[in-house]
């Protein structure tokens, strides 16, 4: 008996012991994950800061002043050109095996175009509305006028100042044009340039893309994020394999088939309700300078918000001054670095005055912009109105091609980035990385990579914006002796 009960007492007593030990885990480790939920939120809390100087007025500032100080050292050439610029965009569908490149400018343009159309055409231009109102959409074009100089100086410098690398492939971008424009005492500005390329691309460019891809097809047709996230893995890296020819190929083919298909669903919802269209443009004109007043869910918009949501929307969808799209202009086969800075400047008139443009149209003249929607949910609600049912599919799938194309174009910054920080022996890990990243993007919840990636992705800014400045004399030497030259020959200029 004694032996029995000193038995039970010993299993009572392990027991106890095993639930004491337990709820001291259990309370540890409740306090270790709150202390590290507190450093977590107080990191986020320190790079939200860092995000709202970095995309707040003196980038803006700063992004604007550069397009507007290059604008006018090119007397405006890059809007008398624009009809040019359209000519050698044409006559550079066809390859050129006479110029030193690896894919032809068409393709160039459209690589960089499927890393810039997407979520900020179809969401960026909603939520800049819903926070400035429809004058915001006039300062998005006030943007893109000036960043379309900004855009033809990036790829001059980068067409300028390109290599080729060990494998012989042309390898540039605001890295290359600051070491050998600017010399050796500005490497570190170069470097510093490829770490935030390199880091945000996987943010901005990669998980955060196939994120909204995975959300968008669960709301509207109930597709498993773990699904959505193998089949992207599985097309990103069939892509990747084949390099960038590979990535240009697809760009060049995909790229405006949807983007033609999403204007074409655009105007749909603008011709059902045309007779909206001439007050839904003079909404852009008038409240571009007098405050928007509160209607229906719209909070209203005083003239400084049309202002500010307006150009950092802007800047956000067309990319001009963060040095991203020169990456791909370098690698073109041209005739020079004039020729593809031209067709280059085409990506933010394509991008905002057009594809953006639409958007805008469609919000607004729909009246879907009184709402209280903002993002892709006002985007798809404006469609709705018009296609009752089908306007939310419309914008999902678009909002899927976009982002897998973006995923490929920010693909070939960070790899360019990488190189240029690591070399060649990185480019084979790199791409088995960058497409498993795209499905860990679809199954995991993204709030601090995508403010972390967002804020990068605006201090890429800076490195490149400084060599804008410093290399501008080039630019403006090399854009003279084009146009002299070409006033002076018969020769046909494409």
């Amino acid at each position: 008996m004694v032996a029995f009960m000193g038995a039970n007492f010993v299993r009572v007593a392990a027991y106890v012991l095993f639930c004491l030990v337990m709820v001291s885990v259990t309370l540890c480790s409740a306090l270790h994950l709150l202390e590290e939920k507190i450093k977590m939120e107080q990191l986020s809390s320190f790079i939200g800061q860092i995000n709202s100087l970095a995309w707040g007025v003196p980038m803006l500032v700063l992004i604007l002043g550069t397009g507007l100080f290059i604008s006018i050292g090119l007397k405006f050439m890059t809007i008398a050109r624009i009809p040019f610029a359209f000519g050698l965009l044409k006559a550079g569908r066809i390859p050129n095996t006479n110029e030193k490149g690896d894919i032809t400018p068409f393709n160039a343009l459209m690589t960089s175009l499927s890393a810039t159309i997407g979520t900020g055409n179809i969401a960026g231009v909603a939520t800049a509305i819903f926070l400035g109102g429809p004058g915001a959409v006039f300062w998005m074009w006030m943007t893109a006028l000036v960043g379309m100089a900004t855009k033809y100086a990036e790829a001059v410098c980068a067409v300028r100042f390109r290599e080729q690398d060990e494998n012989g492939n042309f390898v540039g971008g605001p890295m290359y044009y600051i070491k050998n424009g600017m010399g050796d005492n500005w490497k570190w500005l170069a470097t510093v340039f490829a770490i935030f390329a390199a880091i945000a691309g996987f943010g901005i460019g990669n998980t955060v893309q196939s994120n909204s891809v995975a959300d968008a097809l669960q709301t509207n047709f109930n597709i498993p994020p773990i699904a959505t996230g193998v089949v992207i893995m599985s097309l990103v890296g069939l892509v990747l394999v084949g390099g960038l020819k590979s990535i240009s190929t697809v760009a060049g083919r995909l790229v405006p088939l949807m983007a033609t298909l999403y204007i074409i669903g655009s105007l749909v919802v603008i011709i059902m309700h045309i007779e909206a269209l001439p007050n839904a443009i003079g909404l852009i004109f008038t409240h571009a300078f007098t405050p928007t007043a509160a209607t229906g869910g719209f909070a209203g918009a005083a003239v400084w918000a049309a202002i500010r949501f307006g150009v950092a929307r802007g800047v956000f969808s067309n990319e001009a001054g963060l040095g991203s799209a020169p990456i791909a202009h370098a690698a073109a086969k041209t005739k020079g670095p004039v020729s593809q800075g031209l067709v280059a400047m085409l990506g933010t008139f394509i991008d905002t005055i057009i594809v953006c443009s639409f958007t805008a149209f469609a919000i607004i003249a729909t009246g879907a912009w009184t709402s209280g929607e903002t993002g892709a949910a006002l985007t798809s609600l404006a469609f709705d109105k018009a296609m009752p049912g089908l306007g939310g599919g419309i914008i999902a799938i678009a909002l899927s091609v976009f982002a897998f194309t973006t995923i490929l174009g920010w693909s070939y910054y960070c790899e360019r980035s990488l190189q240029y920080l690591c070399g060649v022996k990185i480019i084979t890990p790199f791409r088995i990385v960058w497409s498993v990243a795209a499905l860990v993007g679809c199954v995991l919840t993204l709030d601090f990579v995508w403010l972390l990636a967002d804020t990068l992705n605006a201090l890429m800014a800076i490195p490149n914006l400084i060599a804008l400045v410093v290399l501008s004399p080039v630019v403006f030497k090399i854009t003279k002796e084009f146009f002299d030259t070409r006033g002076k020959s018969e020769n046909n200029p494409f």
